[in-house]
Protein backbone atom coordinates (compact mmCIF):
# COMPACT_ATOMS: atom_id res chain seq x y z
CA UNK A 1 0.00 0.00 0.00
CA UNK A 2 1.62 3.45 -0.60
CA UNK A 3 2.37 5.45 2.26
CA UNK A 4 0.53 8.85 2.94
CA UNK A 5 2.22 12.08 2.66
CA UNK A 6 2.91 14.31 5.77
CA UNK A 7 6.26 15.88 4.87
CA UNK A 8 5.36 18.98 7.41
CA UNK A 9 8.20 21.18 5.71
CA UNK A 10 6.96 24.77 4.59
CA UNK A 11 6.63 24.54 0.29
CA UNK A 12 9.20 26.81 -1.16
CA UNK A 13 10.40 28.28 -4.50
CA UNK A 14 12.67 26.28 -7.15
CA UNK A 15 15.21 28.46 -8.98
CA UNK A 16 18.34 27.76 -10.79
CA UNK A 17 18.18 24.09 -9.89
CA UNK A 18 17.65 24.34 -5.96
CA UNK A 19 15.41 25.26 -3.80
CA UNK A 20 14.77 28.91 -3.21
CA UNK A 21 13.55 30.70 0.17
CA UNK A 22 12.85 33.90 -1.79
CA UNK A 23 11.82 37.66 -0.47
CA UNK A 24 8.47 37.21 0.44
CA UNK A 25 7.03 37.15 4.37
CA UNK A 26 3.53 36.04 3.23
CA UNK A 27 2.60 32.32 3.70
CA UNK A 28 -0.35 30.82 3.35
CA UNK A 29 -1.41 26.99 4.40
CA UNK A 30 -2.05 24.18 2.67
CA UNK A 31 -4.55 21.83 3.73
CA UNK A 32 -5.07 17.55 4.29
CA UNK A 33 -8.58 18.09 2.83
CA UNK A 34 -9.83 14.97 4.36
CA UNK A 35 -9.07 15.79 8.02
CA UNK A 36 -9.43 19.40 7.39
CA UNK A 37 -5.87 20.18 8.98
CA UNK A 38 -3.22 22.39 8.10
CA UNK A 39 -0.16 20.11 6.52
CA UNK A 40 2.20 22.71 5.61
CA UNK A 41 2.62 26.35 4.08
CA UNK A 42 3.36 27.10 1.25
CA UNK A 43 5.48 30.39 0.84
CA UNK A 44 4.31 33.09 -1.29
CA UNK A 45 6.43 34.43 -4.18
CA UNK A 46 6.96 38.08 -4.52
CA UNK A 47 7.80 40.26 -7.89
CA UNK A 48 11.05 40.24 -7.07
CA UNK A 49 11.24 36.29 -6.85
CA UNK A 50 9.73 36.25 -10.77
CA UNK A 51 12.59 38.65 -11.24
CA UNK A 52 15.29 36.31 -9.77
CA UNK A 53 13.51 33.32 -11.50
CA UNK A 54 13.02 34.77 -15.24
CA UNK A 55 16.82 36.08 -15.00
CA UNK A 56 17.86 32.45 -13.89
CA UNK A 57 15.79 31.06 -17.48
CA UNK A 58 17.26 34.05 -19.72
CA UNK A 59 20.54 33.02 -18.27
CA UNK A 60 20.28 29.46 -19.59
CA UNK A 61 18.25 30.05 -22.19
CA UNK A 62 21.17 30.76 -25.05
CA UNK A 63 23.04 27.36 -24.61
CA UNK A 64 20.03 25.18 -24.03
CA UNK A 65 18.52 26.67 -27.09
CA UNK A 66 21.63 25.50 -28.79
CA UNK A 67 21.91 22.23 -27.39
CA UNK A 68 21.11 19.62 -30.25
CA UNK A 69 17.08 18.22 -29.59
CA UNK A 70 18.18 14.64 -29.24
CA UNK A 71 20.60 15.72 -26.16
CA UNK A 72 17.70 17.70 -24.70
CA UNK A 73 15.42 14.12 -25.60
CA UNK A 74 18.00 12.43 -23.61
CA UNK A 75 17.34 13.94 -20.84
CA UNK A 76 13.71 13.93 -21.32
CA UNK A 77 14.14 10.11 -21.48
CA UNK A 78 15.59 9.86 -18.16
CA UNK A 79 12.47 12.52 -16.81
CA UNK A 80 10.64 9.52 -18.16
CA UNK A 81 11.88 7.14 -16.70
CA UNK A 82 12.34 8.95 -12.94
CA UNK A 83 8.44 9.73 -13.20
CA UNK A 84 7.62 6.18 -13.79
CA UNK A 85 9.99 5.08 -10.90
CA UNK A 86 7.90 7.47 -8.40
CA UNK A 87 4.70 7.80 -9.71
CA UNK A 88 3.11 6.12 -6.53
CA UNK A 89 4.77 8.88 -4.23
CA UNK A 90 3.75 11.86 -6.75
CA UNK A 91 0.09 9.80 -7.07
CA UNK A 92 0.28 9.99 -2.97
CA UNK A 93 1.21 13.84 -2.41
CA UNK A 94 -1.74 14.63 -4.97
CA UNK A 95 -3.96 12.64 -3.02
CA UNK A 96 -2.47 14.67 0.28
CA UNK A 97 -3.17 17.83 -0.62
CA UNK A 98 -5.99 17.78 -3.34
CA UNK A 99 -8.33 14.98 -2.10
CA UNK A 100 -8.68 12.74 -4.90
CA UNK A 101 -8.61 9.01 -4.33
CA UNK A 102 -5.39 7.37 -4.76
CA UNK A 103 -6.95 5.67 -8.20
CA UNK A 104 -7.63 9.16 -9.57
CA UNK A 105 -4.26 10.46 -8.68
CA UNK A 106 -2.66 7.50 -10.28
CA UNK A 107 -4.44 8.23 -12.73
CA UNK A 108 -3.19 11.77 -14.04
CA UNK A 109 0.24 11.21 -13.22
CA UNK A 110 -0.28 7.98 -16.07
CA UNK A 111 -1.58 11.23 -18.36
CA UNK A 112 1.18 13.37 -17.62
CA UNK A 113 3.30 10.66 -18.32
CA UNK A 114 2.06 10.28 -21.54
CA UNK A 115 2.99 13.91 -22.39
CA UNK A 116 6.53 13.73 -21.31
CA UNK A 117 6.87 10.39 -23.59
CA UNK A 118 5.48 12.37 -26.22
CA UNK A 119 8.06 15.09 -25.67
CA UNK A 120 10.68 12.63 -26.18
CA UNK A 121 9.86 12.82 -29.84
CA UNK A 122 11.00 15.90 -30.18
CA UNK A 123 14.21 15.63 -32.74
CA UNK A 124 10.85 14.40 -35.31
CA UNK A 125 8.76 16.89 -34.40
CA UNK A 126 11.22 19.80 -34.76
CA UNK A 127 11.76 18.94 -38.73
CA UNK A 128 10.37 21.69 -40.69
CA UNK A 129 9.89 21.79 -44.29
CA UNK A 130 11.52 23.32 -47.63
CA UNK A 131 9.85 24.00 -50.88
CA UNK A 132 12.64 24.73 -53.74
CA UNK A 133 12.00 27.27 -56.42
CA UNK A 134 8.65 28.46 -54.96
CA UNK A 135 9.90 31.69 -57.48
CA UNK A 136 12.36 32.14 -59.65
CA UNK A 137 15.87 32.31 -57.46
CA UNK A 138 13.86 31.64 -54.63
CA UNK A 139 13.79 28.65 -51.90
CA UNK A 140 11.05 28.43 -49.20
CA UNK A 141 11.77 26.95 -45.57
CA UNK A 142 10.53 27.07 -42.21
CA UNK A 143 12.50 26.49 -38.99
CA UNK A 144 10.74 26.08 -35.52
CA UNK A 145 12.51 27.99 -33.33
CA UNK A 146 12.41 28.37 -29.35
CA UNK A 147 11.09 31.54 -28.56
CA UNK A 148 12.97 32.10 -24.72
CA UNK A 149 11.73 32.27 -21.38
CA UNK A 150 8.18 31.02 -21.14
CA UNK A 151 5.73 30.40 -18.99
CA UNK A 152 2.65 28.32 -16.83
CA UNK A 153 -0.16 29.01 -14.50
CA UNK A 154 -1.96 25.82 -13.41
CA UNK A 155 -4.55 25.04 -11.67
CA UNK A 156 -5.32 22.68 -8.19
CA UNK A 157 -7.61 20.20 -9.86
CA UNK A 158 -4.67 18.53 -11.81
CA UNK A 159 -1.49 19.40 -10.08
CA UNK A 160 0.73 16.98 -12.11
CA UNK A 161 -1.10 16.04 -15.84
CA UNK A 162 -1.84 20.29 -16.19
CA UNK A 163 2.03 21.57 -15.70
CA UNK A 164 2.60 18.03 -17.89
CA UNK A 165 0.47 19.72 -20.91
CA UNK A 166 3.28 22.45 -20.49
CA UNK A 167 6.54 22.13 -19.82
CA UNK A 168 7.61 19.30 -21.06
CA UNK A 169 7.09 19.94 -24.89
CA UNK A 170 8.33 23.59 -23.93
CA UNK A 171 11.54 22.41 -22.62
CA UNK A 172 12.38 19.80 -25.58
CA UNK A 173 12.17 22.50 -27.68
CA UNK A 174 14.12 24.42 -26.41
CA UNK A 175 12.45 26.53 -24.17
CA UNK A 176 13.23 27.66 -20.59
CA UNK A 177 10.36 26.91 -18.43
CA UNK A 178 8.91 29.16 -15.13
CA UNK A 179 5.73 26.94 -13.09
CA UNK A 180 3.41 28.86 -10.92
CA UNK A 181 1.27 25.86 -9.69
CA UNK A 182 -1.95 26.33 -7.43
CA UNK A 183 -0.78 27.16 -4.28
CA UNK A 184 -4.05 25.08 -2.81
CA UNK A 185 -1.41 22.23 -3.88
CA UNK A 186 1.70 22.91 -4.60
CA UNK A 187 3.75 19.99 -3.71
CA UNK A 188 3.91 17.89 -6.52
CA UNK A 189 5.80 20.89 -8.38
CA UNK A 190 8.85 20.42 -6.28
CA UNK A 191 9.18 17.14 -6.70
CA UNK A 192 9.05 16.80 -9.88
CA UNK A 193 11.25 19.55 -10.19
CA UNK A 194 13.61 18.17 -8.25
CA UNK A 195 13.24 15.03 -10.56
CA UNK A 196 14.10 17.15 -13.47
CA UNK A 197 17.19 18.41 -11.66
CA UNK A 198 18.06 14.34 -10.99
CA UNK A 199 17.78 13.58 -15.04
CA UNK A 200 20.57 16.23 -15.90
CA UNK A 201 18.12 18.75 -17.02
CA UNK A 202 20.67 22.35 -17.26
CA UNK A 203 20.01 24.69 -14.08
CA UNK A 204 18.34 27.23 -14.56
CA UNK A 205 16.32 25.48 -17.40
CA UNK A 206 13.13 24.70 -15.24
CA UNK A 207 11.84 26.62 -12.36
CA UNK A 208 8.97 27.02 -9.92
CA UNK A 209 7.94 30.38 -7.93
CA UNK A 210 4.91 29.77 -6.01
CA UNK A 211 2.26 32.27 -5.24
CA UNK A 212 -0.84 33.97 -6.09
CA UNK A 213 -2.23 37.08 -7.80
CA UNK A 214 0.78 39.23 -7.38
CA UNK A 215 2.98 36.54 -9.11
CA UNK A 216 1.10 35.95 -11.93
CA UNK A 217 0.98 39.72 -12.45
CA UNK A 218 4.43 39.87 -12.00
CA UNK A 219 4.99 36.63 -14.80
CA UNK A 220 2.49 38.84 -16.90
CA UNK A 221 4.38 42.49 -17.08
CA UNK A 222 8.14 40.96 -17.47
CA UNK A 223 9.52 41.94 -20.88
CA UNK A 224 11.66 38.98 -20.97
CA UNK A 225 8.57 36.04 -20.23
CA UNK A 226 7.82 36.05 -24.36
CA UNK A 227 4.58 33.73 -23.96
CA UNK A 228 2.34 32.44 -20.82
CA UNK A 229 -0.31 28.91 -20.60
CA UNK A 230 -3.06 29.33 -18.41
CA UNK A 231 -5.94 26.72 -17.36
CA UNK A 232 -8.25 28.26 -14.62
CA UNK A 233 -11.71 29.99 -14.41
CA UNK A 234 -12.76 32.32 -17.74
CA UNK A 235 -12.82 35.39 -15.96
CA UNK A 236 -9.30 34.97 -15.15
CA UNK A 237 -8.73 33.21 -18.62
CA UNK A 238 -9.95 36.21 -19.76
CA UNK A 239 -7.68 38.66 -17.39
CA UNK A 240 -4.69 37.12 -18.37
CA UNK A 241 -5.22 36.81 -22.36
CA UNK A 242 -6.34 40.29 -22.16
CA UNK A 243 -3.03 41.67 -20.72
CA UNK A 244 -0.97 39.18 -21.64
CA UNK A 245 -2.00 39.92 -25.49
CA UNK A 246 -1.69 44.14 -25.08
CA UNK A 247 1.55 43.19 -23.74
CA UNK A 248 2.73 41.31 -26.90
CA UNK A 249 3.10 37.54 -25.30
CA UNK A 250 1.82 34.95 -27.25
CA UNK A 251 -1.33 33.54 -24.88
CA UNK A 252 -3.09 30.56 -24.23
CA UNK A 253 -6.03 30.99 -22.05
CA UNK A 254 -8.16 27.94 -21.11
CA UNK A 255 -11.27 28.15 -19.21
CA UNK A 256 -14.68 27.31 -18.05
CA UNK A 257 -16.96 24.46 -19.31
CA UNK A 258 -20.35 22.93 -18.54
CA UNK A 259 -20.52 19.29 -19.88
CA UNK A 260 -23.82 17.35 -20.68
CA UNK A 261 -24.63 13.91 -21.71
CA UNK A 262 -27.60 13.25 -23.74
CA UNK A 263 -29.50 10.04 -22.89
CA UNK A 264 -31.67 8.80 -25.64
CA UNK A 265 -34.82 6.58 -25.12
CA UNK A 266 -32.82 3.79 -26.59
CA UNK A 267 -29.60 3.66 -24.54
CA UNK A 268 -28.80 0.87 -22.43
CA UNK A 269 -29.65 2.20 -18.87
CA UNK A 270 -26.52 0.56 -16.79
CA UNK A 271 -24.51 1.54 -19.09
CA UNK A 272 -25.84 5.37 -19.16
CA UNK A 273 -25.74 5.40 -15.27
CA UNK A 274 -22.47 4.07 -14.91
CA UNK A 275 -21.27 6.57 -17.20
CA UNK A 276 -22.97 9.69 -15.75
CA UNK A 277 -22.21 8.16 -11.91
CA UNK A 278 -18.00 8.02 -12.91
CA UNK A 279 -18.62 11.37 -15.09
CA UNK A 280 -20.62 13.26 -12.07
CA UNK A 281 -19.15 12.06 -9.26
CA UNK A 282 -15.26 11.00 -10.07
CA UNK A 283 -12.81 13.41 -8.51
CA UNK A 284 -15.83 14.68 -6.52
CA UNK A 285 -16.88 16.88 -9.50
CA UNK A 286 -13.39 18.93 -9.32
CA UNK A 287 -12.45 18.60 -13.43
CA UNK A 288 -13.36 20.48 -16.21
CA UNK A 289 -14.82 17.43 -18.10
CA UNK A 290 -17.05 15.94 -15.37
CA UNK A 291 -20.65 15.59 -16.67
CA UNK A 292 -22.75 18.09 -14.66
CA UNK A 293 -25.98 17.80 -16.96
CA UNK A 294 -27.73 14.74 -18.13
CA UNK A 295 -30.04 15.73 -20.90
CA UNK A 296 -32.68 12.91 -20.55
CA UNK A 297 -34.70 12.69 -23.95
CA UNK A 298 -38.68 11.47 -23.73
CA UNK A 299 -39.67 8.88 -21.43
CA UNK A 300 -36.03 7.42 -20.56
CA UNK A 301 -35.90 9.91 -17.71
CA UNK A 302 -38.75 8.12 -15.95
CA UNK A 303 -36.34 4.88 -16.60
CA UNK A 304 -32.75 6.24 -15.41
CA UNK A 305 -34.04 8.44 -12.39
CA UNK A 306 -34.39 5.87 -9.80
CA UNK A 307 -31.11 3.88 -10.61
CA UNK A 308 -29.23 7.32 -10.71
CA UNK A 309 -30.88 7.84 -6.94
CA UNK A 310 -29.82 4.33 -5.75
CA UNK A 311 -26.31 4.59 -7.47
CA UNK A 312 -25.52 8.33 -6.02
CA UNK A 313 -27.18 6.98 -2.72
CA UNK A 314 -24.09 4.23 -2.73
CA UNK A 315 -21.24 6.23 -3.22
CA UNK A 316 -18.49 5.03 -0.62
CA UNK A 317 -17.18 8.08 0.16
CA UNK A 318 -14.15 8.03 2.59
CA UNK A 319 -10.27 9.48 2.83
CA UNK A 320 -8.86 9.37 -0.87
CA UNK A 321 -6.10 6.87 0.56
CA UNK A 322 -7.97 3.85 1.40
CA UNK A 323 -8.40 1.36 -1.32
CA UNK A 324 -12.32 1.67 -1.50
CA UNK A 325 -12.97 4.99 -1.73
CA UNK A 326 -15.15 5.98 -4.81
CA UNK A 327 -15.01 9.75 -3.79
CA UNK A 328 -12.97 11.74 -1.50
CA UNK A 329 -13.28 15.47 -0.13
CA UNK A 330 -13.18 18.63 -2.05
CA UNK A 331 -9.90 20.52 -1.96
CA UNK A 332 -10.53 23.44 0.80
CA UNK A 333 -13.26 24.36 2.94
CA UNK A 334 -14.25 27.25 1.14
CA UNK A 335 -14.81 25.13 -1.70
CA UNK A 336 -17.15 23.30 -0.15
CA UNK A 337 -19.24 25.99 1.46
CA UNK A 338 -19.59 27.12 -2.38
CA UNK A 339 -20.86 24.12 -3.93
CA UNK A 340 -23.23 23.53 -0.95
CA UNK A 341 -24.55 27.02 -1.42
CA UNK A 342 -25.17 25.88 -5.00
CA UNK A 343 -27.29 23.19 -3.83
CA UNK A 344 -29.15 25.27 -1.74
CA UNK A 345 -30.10 27.18 -4.36
CA UNK A 346 -30.87 24.91 -7.03
CA UNK A 347 -33.84 24.42 -4.16
CA UNK A 348 -34.49 28.05 -4.00
CA UNK A 349 -34.96 28.13 -7.45
CA UNK A 350 -37.30 25.04 -7.40
CA UNK A 351 -35.36 22.05 -8.96
CA UNK A 352 -36.71 19.05 -7.41
CA UNK A 353 -33.40 17.66 -4.89
CA UNK A 354 -33.60 14.15 -5.36
CA UNK A 355 -30.30 12.98 -3.41
CA UNK A 356 -29.01 15.79 -1.30
CA UNK A 357 -24.73 15.21 -0.61
CA UNK A 358 -25.06 18.48 2.20
CA UNK A 359 -23.83 17.92 5.22
CA UNK A 360 -21.59 14.66 4.71
CA UNK A 361 -20.09 13.37 7.57
CA UNK A 362 -17.20 10.70 7.50
CA UNK A 363 -16.33 8.85 10.55
CA UNK A 364 -12.79 9.75 11.98
CA UNK A 365 -12.90 12.78 9.47
CA UNK A 366 -15.94 14.74 10.82
CA UNK A 367 -13.63 17.88 10.21
CA UNK A 368 -12.94 16.66 6.09
CA UNK A 369 -13.90 18.97 3.27
CA UNK A 370 -16.60 16.27 2.27
CA UNK A 371 -20.09 16.14 0.59
CA UNK A 372 -21.95 13.83 -0.59
CA UNK A 373 -23.16 13.39 -4.52
CA UNK A 374 -25.97 15.70 -4.93
CA UNK A 375 -28.61 14.77 -7.82
CA UNK A 376 -30.91 17.48 -8.70
CA UNK A 377 -34.48 16.37 -11.23
CA UNK A 378 -37.01 18.38 -13.24
CA UNK A 379 -33.91 21.50 -13.63
CA UNK A 380 -34.36 23.92 -16.03
CA UNK A 381 -31.95 25.52 -18.71
CA UNK A 382 -32.93 29.34 -16.73
CA UNK A 383 -31.49 27.82 -13.26
CA UNK A 384 -28.24 28.99 -12.02
CA UNK A 385 -27.50 25.68 -10.91
CA UNK A 386 -27.70 24.93 -15.07
CA UNK A 387 -25.92 28.10 -15.93
CA UNK A 388 -23.18 28.11 -14.12
CA UNK A 389 -20.31 25.71 -13.47
CA UNK A 390 -20.10 24.13 -10.23
CA UNK A 391 -17.20 22.74 -10.12
CA UNK A 392 -18.47 20.15 -7.26
CA UNK A 393 -19.99 16.79 -7.36
CA UNK A 394 -23.42 18.01 -8.03
CA UNK A 395 -25.44 16.48 -11.53
CA UNK A 396 -28.34 18.41 -12.69
CA UNK A 397 -30.88 16.51 -14.76
CA UNK A 398 -32.97 18.25 -17.63
CA UNK A 399 -35.78 16.45 -19.85
CA UNK A 400 -36.51 17.30 -23.33
CA UNK A 401 -38.93 16.01 -25.45
CA UNK A 402 -36.53 14.61 -28.48
CA UNK A 403 -33.19 14.67 -30.32
CA UNK A 404 -33.56 17.90 -31.56
CA UNK A 405 -34.06 19.94 -27.94
CA UNK A 406 -31.56 18.21 -26.56
CA UNK A 407 -29.25 19.17 -29.34
CA UNK A 408 -30.35 22.71 -29.14
CA UNK A 409 -29.88 23.08 -25.42
CA UNK A 410 -26.50 21.55 -25.58
CA UNK A 411 -25.30 24.32 -28.18
CA UNK A 412 -27.25 26.95 -26.77
CA UNK A 413 -24.95 26.78 -23.61
CA UNK A 414 -22.41 29.74 -23.03
CA UNK A 415 -19.80 27.21 -21.85
CA UNK A 416 -18.88 23.83 -24.12
CA UNK A 417 -15.98 21.65 -23.20
CA UNK A 418 -17.62 18.13 -23.02
CA UNK A 419 -20.39 16.65 -24.43
CA UNK A 420 -21.62 12.78 -24.95
CA UNK A 421 -24.57 10.67 -26.05
CA UNK A 422 -25.43 7.29 -25.11
CA UNK A 423 -27.87 5.37 -28.12
CA UNK A 424 -27.99 1.80 -29.54
CA UNK A 425 -29.00 3.75 -32.73
CA UNK A 426 -25.88 4.41 -35.50
CA UNK A 427 -27.66 6.97 -36.91
CA UNK A 428 -27.96 9.09 -33.99
CA UNK A 429 -24.38 8.97 -32.92
CA UNK A 430 -22.97 10.09 -35.90
CA UNK A 431 -25.87 13.16 -36.39
CA UNK A 432 -24.44 14.16 -32.53
CA UNK A 433 -20.76 13.87 -33.48
CA UNK A 434 -21.82 16.03 -36.78
CA UNK A 435 -24.09 18.81 -35.12
CA UNK A 436 -22.91 19.32 -31.53
CA UNK A 437 -20.92 22.64 -31.20
CA UNK A 438 -18.81 21.62 -28.60
CA UNK A 439 -15.04 20.42 -28.57
CA UNK A 440 -14.79 17.09 -27.23
CA UNK A 441 -17.65 15.17 -28.79
CA UNK A 442 -18.35 11.31 -27.83
CA UNK A 443 -21.19 9.18 -29.32
CA UNK A 444 -21.42 5.70 -27.17
CA UNK A 445 -23.43 2.69 -28.92
CA UNK A 446 -23.26 -0.84 -27.29
CA UNK A 447 -23.11 -3.62 -29.82
CA UNK A 448 -25.05 -4.40 -31.62
CA UNK A 449 -26.12 -1.47 -32.89
CA UNK A 450 -29.14 -0.29 -35.11
CA UNK A 451 -27.74 1.33 -38.61
CA UNK A 452 -29.97 3.95 -40.34
CA UNK A 453 -28.56 5.23 -43.80
CA UNK A 454 -24.77 5.25 -44.29
CA UNK A 455 -24.27 6.04 -40.42
CA UNK A 456 -21.18 4.50 -38.72
CA UNK A 457 -20.79 4.58 -34.84
CA UNK A 458 -18.74 3.39 -32.27
CA UNK A 459 -18.85 -0.06 -30.54
CA UNK A 460 -19.54 -0.85 -26.87
CA UNK A 461 -17.91 0.89 -23.91
CA UNK A 462 -17.87 2.25 -20.42
CA UNK A 463 -17.20 5.62 -20.15
CA UNK A 464 -17.20 8.31 -22.51
CA UNK A 465 -13.65 8.30 -24.60
CA UNK A 466 -15.58 5.90 -27.54
CA UNK A 467 -15.76 7.90 -31.12
CA UNK A 468 -14.02 11.23 -29.34
CA UNK A 469 -12.63 13.99 -32.16
CA UNK A 470 -11.45 17.23 -31.20
CA UNK A 471 -13.05 20.39 -33.16
CA UNK A 472 -10.67 22.64 -34.93
CA UNK A 473 -9.83 25.73 -32.43
CA UNK A 474 -10.35 29.09 -33.38
CA UNK A 475 -7.93 31.61 -32.80
CA UNK A 476 -8.77 35.55 -31.25
CA UNK A 477 -11.92 34.36 -29.38
CA UNK A 478 -12.85 35.28 -26.51
CA UNK A 479 -12.47 32.65 -23.95
CA UNK A 480 -15.46 31.38 -22.38
CA UNK A 481 -17.70 31.55 -25.34
CA UNK A 482 -17.79 28.88 -28.03
CA UNK A 483 -16.58 30.23 -31.45
CA UNK A 484 -17.58 29.39 -34.99
CA UNK A 485 -15.42 28.74 -38.28
CA UNK A 486 -17.71 28.93 -40.92
CA UNK A 487 -16.97 27.64 -43.96
CA UNK A 488 -19.06 28.68 -46.27
CA UNK A 489 -22.12 26.46 -48.53
CA UNK A 490 -21.86 23.04 -49.07
CA UNK A 491 -23.51 20.37 -51.00
CA UNK A 492 -26.84 19.58 -48.92
CA UNK A 493 -26.88 16.03 -47.98
CA UNK A 494 -29.24 13.36 -49.35
CA UNK A 495 -32.09 12.40 -47.03
CA UNK A 496 -31.51 9.43 -44.69
CA UNK A 497 -32.86 6.41 -46.05
CA UNK A 498 -34.74 5.74 -42.45
CA UNK A 499 -35.85 8.25 -40.65
CA UNK A 500 -33.61 10.46 -38.79
CA UNK A 501 -35.08 10.94 -34.98
CA UNK A 502 -33.83 14.62 -35.59
CA UNK A 503 -36.59 16.86 -36.81
CA UNK A 504 -34.82 19.82 -37.97
CA UNK A 505 -32.59 20.46 -41.28
CA UNK A 506 -29.13 20.17 -41.86
CA UNK A 507 -27.09 23.15 -42.07
CA UNK A 508 -25.23 24.20 -45.55
CA UNK A 509 -22.58 25.62 -43.59
CA UNK A 510 -19.19 23.79 -42.23
CA UNK A 511 -19.08 24.83 -38.98
CA UNK A 512 -16.17 23.60 -36.28
CA UNK A 513 -16.67 25.21 -32.78
CA UNK A 514 -13.91 25.97 -30.24
CA UNK A 515 -14.29 24.95 -26.51
CA UNK A 516 -15.47 27.41 -23.45
CA UNK A 517 -11.20 27.56 -22.64
CA UNK A 518 -10.20 28.63 -26.48
CA UNK A 519 -6.78 28.33 -27.01
CA UNK A 520 -5.54 31.74 -28.40
CA UNK A 521 -2.62 32.89 -29.85
CA UNK A 522 -1.72 36.65 -29.69
CA UNK A 523 0.87 36.55 -32.40
CA UNK A 524 0.62 34.60 -35.39
CA UNK A 525 4.55 33.54 -36.17
CA UNK A 526 5.43 30.22 -36.79
CA UNK A 527 7.54 29.16 -34.28
CA UNK A 528 7.19 26.79 -31.14
CA UNK A 529 4.45 27.11 -28.72
CA UNK A 530 5.21 27.52 -24.84
CA UNK A 531 2.79 24.51 -24.90
CA UNK A 532 0.32 21.51 -25.73
CA UNK A 533 -3.30 23.37 -26.21
CA UNK A 534 -5.77 20.96 -24.27
CA UNK A 535 -9.57 22.04 -23.18
CA UNK A 536 -9.53 21.57 -19.56
CA UNK A 537 -11.12 23.67 -17.07
CA UNK A 538 -10.55 24.32 -13.09
CA UNK A 539 -10.70 26.77 -10.31
CA UNK A 540 -7.90 29.66 -11.10
CA UNK A 541 -5.50 29.05 -8.53
CA UNK A 542 -4.06 31.99 -6.73
CA UNK A 543 -6.02 34.24 -9.14
CA UNK A 544 -9.37 34.47 -7.25
CA UNK A 545 -10.17 36.88 -4.15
Amino acid sequence: MTAPYTHPAEVIHFVSGEPYQGNGERSQAVFNPATGAVARQVRLGTAQDVDVAVASAAAAFPKWADTPPIRRARVMFKFLELMNRHKDELAAIITAEHGKVLSDAAGEVSRGIDIIEFACGVPQLLKGDFTDQVSTGMDNWTLRQPLGVVAGITPFNFPCMVPCWMFPVAIATGNCFILKPSERDPSASLFMARLLKEAGLPDGVFNVVQGDKTVVDALLHHREVKAVSFVGSTPIANYIYETGARLGKRVQALGGAKNHMVVMPDADIDQAVDGLIGAAYGSAGERCMAISVAVLVGDVADKIMPKLEARARELIIKNGMEADAEMGPVVTGQALERIENYVALGVQEGAKLVVDGRNYKVPGHEQGFFTGGTLFDNVTPEMRIYKEEIFGPVLSCVRVDDFAQAVKLVNEHEFGNGVACYTRDGQVAREFARRIEVAWSASTCRSPCRWRGTASAAGSARCLATCTRMAKKASGSTPGRRASCNAGPTTPRAAPSSPCPLQTDVDGACTLSAPAPVATIARPQERCAASQSQAIRSESSGCVS
